[in-house]
């Protein structure tokens, strides 16, 4: 029998042979060509997803922000109906802060009937990046249901029940993760925070044994944050037992493990606050180009992490007109896209700073409230709770300037304790180590002083110790300074019972206390060099 010859279409031929070559140009790391190989590619089949998500990765290594989220966004013109390429280019989104696309990908109609498991948990994390709690719980337990078995989805698992004030629903999955994986530090950290130990009811036995069969000085990094991770959950409820020498001692070897992990940049940091510092500020010739202002109000919480800030968060968003957004990046995402200067150390940083000089800051505004004003739920007021904005007050007030600035204000001593016994994990990189951490926060000084010298009035302090001991007082003055009334319930922390994303989750749903006041001094010897340096 003759066989016909197979015919093959060159132009898919042509088209598959484009596509392995751009493979092959990324995985060796040549992004020109690559960029080249795809921009051809997408010339012939500018509808192919895949290919454009390919050259919006090459382009954002490139350093090339908004290019990249171009190629993203032209993804948007004709969504595929596949969960999986669409859970990936939500993904994509969020990073580059289109929250609005992400979330239009994450309610295609493929995704909300999506079965697999796998993609399930992806989308859960990713609402959880959105900070949508309530949403990514529903998700991951739905993955759960069918058949996400993981360590780490247990993890997720139990800070969502956490995050949404099921205490004791978090403590049993937690209990089950260490049952089932007993060197699940990330796990057995999470559990000592989740209340106070007793000396009845804790788990130090558990985290000695735990400790005795983990390598000392490995060679291998995860094998060292583990580590860390059991010595800052014994120091955790060694403290809750007033045991404090030998809590500061399991605190010290855990810190010393971060700061080998995470060095600090003393020299980085000081460049990033000059090169703040150097700015030209807000004049006149700006006012021209302000946004024109409405809808929900934003508000901004900044200062030191650890300040405070999540308590007067509780507070404020139990006022019925006010809404608490959490720890949202959407300022410094906005501003990275309009100085078109990606996430990077501290060289980009600066670069960042610097080019900020010449943005529009009428669009930063435009933009900033396109993509985060519907976390206001119909309130009229919705809060950034993120404390790291501190460095940006002035970029708040030029492209916002109808937001209010709350700066959180914590005794030092207080404030950096905070954080010294935080593990804020790979990040916080200044948190290890008594000088880092003196030296960040004499950075944090200089900025704040900064913007109250040069910016009078568009930053309202509010002290830790005044809210805590004169609540009503001071939330008196926060509410008029957002030009809103006092209600009843802002002083009652403890009735808000929205979902809150912190390390001090667990606390923060009590009611108004004074405790942390002063609690550096259990370990005043040991933490003089940083009161001398701080002084």
């Amino acid at each position: 029998m003759q066989h016909l010859p197979m015919t093959i279409d060159p132009l898919h031929a042509s088209e598959d042979r484009l596509r392995r070559r751009a493979r092959q140009y990324i995985e060796n790391r040549q992004l020109v060509a690559a960029q080249a190989t795809l921009e051809t590619l997408l010339e012939r089949v500018p509808h192919d997803a895949v290919a454009r998500m390919q050259l919006s990765d090459v382009l954002l290594e490139r350093g090339q922000l908004r290019a990249s989220t171009r190629e993203l966004l032209a993804v948007m013109s004709g969504l595929p109906d596949d969960a999986a390429l669409l859970t990936e280019l939500a993904r994509r989104l969020c990073i580059r802060g289109e929250t609005i696309a992400a979330r239009a990908c994450l309610e295609h109609p493929s995704i909300a009937h999506e079965s697999s498991a796998s993609l399930l948990a992806v989308q859960a994390h990713l609402r959880w990046m959105l900070n949508e709690i309530p949403a990514a719980l529903v998700l991951l337990e739905r993955a759960m249901a069918a058949g996400v078995d993981t360590p780490d989805e247990h993890y997720l698992h139990a800070m969502l029940l956490q995050f949404s004030g099921q205490l004791e629903a978090a403590g049993a999955v937690l209990e089950t993760c260490l049952r089932r994986w007993p060197t699940f530090s990330g796990a057995a950290m999470a559990r000592a925070r989740l209340r106070r130990q007793t000396a009845g009811s804790n788990h130090i036995d558990f985290l000695r044994a735990q400790l005795g069969r983990i390598p000392v000085d490995s060679h291998v990094a995860a094998d060292n944050l583990v580590r860390a991770e059991f010595e800052h959950a014994l120091f955790k409820e060694l403290d809750d037992l007033g045991q404090y020498a030998e809590a500061w001692s399991a605190l010290e070897r855990s810190n010393a493990i971060m700061h080998a992990l995470n060095p600090y940049d003393a020299a980085g940091e000081a460049a990033v606050t000059d090169a703040i510092i150097r700015l030209p500020l807000a004049g006149p010739a700006v006012s021209t180009q302000l946004p024109e202002f409405g809808g929900p109000i934003p508000v901004f919480i900044v200062g030191m992490p650890r300040s405070g800030s999540t308590l007067l968060d509780r507070m404020l968003s139990n006022h019925s007109e006010v809404v608490s957004a959490g720890e949202i990046n959407e300022l410094l995402r906005q501003l990275q896209w309009l100085a078109d200067v990606p996430d990077g150390g501290v060289q980009r940083r600066v670069e960042l700073i610097n080019r900020s000089r010449d943005i529009d800051f009428k669009e930063l505004g435009a933009r900033y409230l396109r993509q985060t004003q519907w976390r206001a739920q119909g309130r009229g007021y919705y809060i950034n709770k993120l404390p790291t904005n501190f460095p940006f007050v002035d970029i708040i007030h030029r492209a916002l300037p109808h937001a209010p600035i709350l700066h959180m204000v914590r005794e030092p001593m207080d404030v950096c304790f905070s954080n010294l016994k935080a593990m804020f994990g790979n990040t916080s990189a200044y948190s290890y180590d008594l000088a880092s951490l003196a030296h960040y926060h004499g950075q944090y000084v200089r900025l704040m002083r900064h913007w109250h010298a040069t910016l009078p009035g568009a930053v309202l302090d509010v002290s830790y110790a005044a809210l805590v001991q004169q609540p009503e007082r001071v939330m008196r003055e926060v509410l008029a300074y957002c030009r809103l009334d006092l209600e009843e319930d802002c002083l009652h922390p403890e009735r808000n019972t929205a979902p809150v994303a912190t390390p001090s989750s667990a606390q923060v749903r009590e009611a108004i206390h004074s405790r942390g006041l002063g609690e550096w001094q259990h370990y005043a010897a040991q933490l003089e060099a940083l009161r001398l340096a701080l002084a």
